[in-house]
């Protein structure tokens, strides 16, 4: 018997989404001996230690209940993380106006490596607001690594 992470990620949507937050991913770690299932939320003012242990004991219900894994797993439910990496293209719009570092697989106007504030995705590209009003367009797939930057 496989997982479905598909089925999973639909139930963690509608707890997360009844608890006013969102579903930042869910992802599954491990052997079929000692599965790990992560489960990032998000919100715009941070995720609390209340907000985890809520969709967690939600979510953990729901999971006796469906029963989708073979075995043992272990539910871990937390915050990607301040300094998160940007990996799917729905990351750029969520954190529009964040700042963040993008490093490329080819330069893109003589860089690899670009600091800025998100501007979207569309079709297709990151744009970055490098400063000045300058907005530098990217490929998506030219974006080897992403992450957001704290600003203090």
């Amino acid at each position: 018997m496989t997982v479905d992470l598909e089925k999973i990620r639909s139930m963690a949507e509608r707890i997360v989404a009844s608890e006013g937050l969102t579903l930042f991913d869910v992802e599954l770690k491990g052997g079929r001996a000692n599965q790990l299932l992560r489960v990032y939320i998000d919100k715009p003012q941070g995720v609390s230690h209340k907000d985890c242990q809520t969709v967690s004991e939600q979510l953990s219900a729901m999971l006796d209940v469906e029963d989708p894994f073979p075995g043992r797993y272990t539910l871990e439910v937390s915050s990607p993380g301040l300094e998160r990496e940007l990996v799917k293209t729905r990351d750029y719009e969520y954190f529009t106006g964040r700042l963040a570092r993008l490093v490329l697989r080819e330069p893109v106007g003589g860089q690899k490596v670009l600091e800025g504030r998100l501007a979207g995705y569309r079709d297709g590209q990151v744009r970055l607001d490098v400063g000045k009003g300058q907005i530098r367009a990217m490929d998506f797939a030219n974006i080897a690594r992403a992450r957001l930057v704290l600003e203090e």
